[in-house]
């Protein structure tokens, strides 16, 4: 095959197409605004301290293995990771606190004996987790939701008579007030609404399928740090011939008849036989393809929440504190009014903090770690961020510091922030919005943009914005489906 394609954005989900296409024959060129690859999946560093920019929880890896078997290569000899014993820590005001164990059995016995909620519960709700996601996974996370092969094939059809158990009809939260005695443990699971950026009281129970990725199959980190997925497979994508453009936006995807014939860049036309956009969805319309028809309905729906990032180098180890640890609002419902309905931040937000250093230790000065501390906040809408964040920082502060017992303002030796509007100018992300539009009602959770255009030839989509849906594994899976497409 001699053909040429364009991808346009160099986020996970444009380098795995670029891989992909490569392997296919394609002579692939990426065209990136940014001076460096991966998009969201970044890195900081100042002073001594290494921050992940971006996402900071691993799951499904062999959906990154699959890249590297693809081009022949052993994965292991690429990119090296570890599966972990506690997925996360969480903390309560009133002084509880349980480690979430990889281990299902030991996290059973330990939410039993820290929250007094029966272990049975908890292994039952991974099972259903479980279950949700035999029945779903391969319907909605490895296939395109808009064919019809994908509809009427025999397991979609199995499926359709399993919809009352797989969560179709009920909340996140109303699925687990029903299955859970403990208000602190509805509070732990209905946190993985927060995993695409979802409201909990509103979106699906659908979603309850996220659980099963980090007990019954796991949560790892890479043992260079989350950044290394997108070096790894950065120069895999090299290895293969794959051409990348830096500080290369992209002005318009050329357009003729229907058929996509290329892009301006520079003010040059580069022309291809295939384009893959691989920019946020919404984003892309309103200025790539803002010449073209546009799917209204799309883009005027809600979108995702945001996050708010303090980037800390501190100058102590804390010992009680690991990978990922959580430190919960007191009240979790009144959080997501805020978020979702008062486009503001709560004064009590639920304060998640990543810190790489407890595995990677060159991440931060001997004993010294580096926090990637955030909270979830609205998506931009022209709020007083300024005013907000400076609220915010206090309030994270002062929750910090009373669960932690410390004092966490005179440690703090290295600051960048990272919010709403960053996330936008940096990401091209639409609103800053982390995971493109909302999943905030049944249908929403599943009927995001296709993977490719039904209006021009030879035009396709991949990454966060479009179907499967945002996150690491997500949005492999969304290049993954889409190159599909193509044979």
């Amino acid at each position: 095959m001699n053909q040429k394609s364009i991808i346009i954005g160099a986020g996970i989900a444009g380098i795995a197409a670029a891989i992909r296409l490569a392997v296919k024959g394609y002579q692939v060129e990426v065209f990136e605004s940014n001076p460096y690859p991966g998009g969201k999946l970044s890195e900081i560093t100042r002073k001594g301290y290494r921050f992940d920019a971006g996402p900071s929880l691993f799951t499904l890896p062999e959906q990154v293995e699959e890249l590297f078997l693809l081009a022949g290569k052993i994965p292991s000899e690429h990119f090296d990771y570890i599966k972990l014993d506690v997925a996360c820590h969480y903390f309560w005001e009133d002084g509880k606190s349980l480690k979430a164990y990889g281990d299902v059995n030991a996290f059973a016995e330990e939410v039993e004996t820290k929250l007094g909620e029966p272990s049975e519960n908890i292994r039952k709700a991974l099972r259903s987790s479980a279950y949700i996601y035999e029945h779903l996974a391969p319907l909605f996370m490895h296939r395109s939701l808009h064919q019809w092969n994908t509809w009427v094939n025999p397991q979609a059809l199995r499926s359709y008579l399993k919809m009352g158990k797989l969560g179709i009809f009920d909340t996140m939260n109303g699925a687990n007030q029903k299955q859970f005695r403990q208000e602190k443990t509805v509070q732990l699971f209905n946190r993985y609404a927060t995993y695409n950026g979802s409201n909990p009281y509103e979106t699906p129970a659908t979603l309850n399928i996220i659980p099963h990725l980090e007990f019954n199959i796991g949560a790892f980190f890479p043992k260079k740090g989350m950044h290394d997925i997108t070096q790894s497979l950065y120069k895999l994508a090299l290895d293969l011939g794959v051409k990348f453009h830096f500080n290369a936006k992209v002005e318009e995807i050329l357009v003729e008849k229907k058929q996509a014939l290329g892009v301006k860049v520079n003010q040059q036309e580069v022309l291809a036989n295939l384009i893959v956009n691989n920019m946020d969805m919404v984003n892309a319309y309103k200025t790539i393809l803002k010449k073209q028809k546009q799917p209204q309905k799309l883009l005027d729906q809600a979108k995702s929440s945001s996050a708010l990032i303090f980037y800390w180098g501190i100058k102590k180890e804390f010992s009680e504190l690991d990978l990922h640890n959580i430190l919960f609002s007191n009240n979790y419902k009144e959080e997501f009014e805020h978020i979702f309905n008062k486009s503001s931040i709560y004064h009590d937000p639920t304060v998640y903090i990543n810190i790489t250093s407890v595995y990677k230790e060159d991440d931060a000065p001997k004993g010294c770690m580096n926090w990637f501390t955030m909270i979830n906040v609205p998506n931009n809408q022209d709020q007083d961020w300024d005013t907000l964040i400076q609220e915010a920082r206090k309030n994270i502060i002062a929750k910090i510091n009373r669960i932690l017992k410390t004092d966490i303002e005179p440690l703090i030796e290295v600051e960048e922030i990272l919010e709403p509007r960053t996330i936008e100018s940096k990401t091209s992300s639409a609103n800053g919005a982390l995971y493109g539009n909302s999943s905030n009602n049944r249908y929403a959770a599943f009927l995001r943009h296709a993977n490719y255009s039904s209006e021009i030839e030879n035009l396709y989509f991949c990454g966060g914005s479009v179907h499967p849906g945002g996150g690491i594994p997500l949005c492999l899976l969304s290049a993954k489906i889409m190159t599909e497409m193509i044979d």
